[in-house]
């Protein structure tokens, strides 16, 4: 089991820019593809983005395509979502994902997915 913190949330005016960071606990950070979800009020949760242990695989949602950058860092147990361009329905809580590989992360829904982070909130105001 990993746990994981999520920081980084605020509010920001639309066309600004946020990062979010996720710290996971452990010595097996290197193990775990990571993810990025966000949940509306209302809404289901729903994909941003993921990378895969190495880095070398990386995918991302279409709503966030080419505005949202997801990196990590394996020395720091971190993964990063920097977030640029940012509109009002970017607004969401966000939550940190980490699973055995990308693959999960990509295609099982998220209720069946296990590890999660507290979650951080995204105001982006108009």
């Amino acid at each position: 089991q990993v746990q994981l913190v999520e920081s980084g949330g605020g509010l920001v005016q639309a066309g600004g820019s946020l990062r979010l960071s996720c710290v996971a606990s452990g010595r097996t950070f290197m193990s775990y593809a990571m993810g990025w979800f966000r949940q509306a009020p209302g809404k289901e949760r729903e994909f941003v983005a993921a990378i895969s242990w190495s880095g070398t695989t990386i995918e991302y949602a279409d709503s966030v395509k080419g505005r949202f950058t997801i990196s990590r860092d394996n020395d720091k147990s971190t993964v990063y979502l920097q977030m640029d361009s940012l509109k009002p329905e970017d607004t969401a809580v966000y939550y940190c994902n980490a699973e055995k590989s990308i693959i999960i992360i990509m295609t099982m829904e998220w209720t069946k997915l296990h590890n999660w982070g507290q979650g951080t909130q995204v105001t982006v105001s108009s």
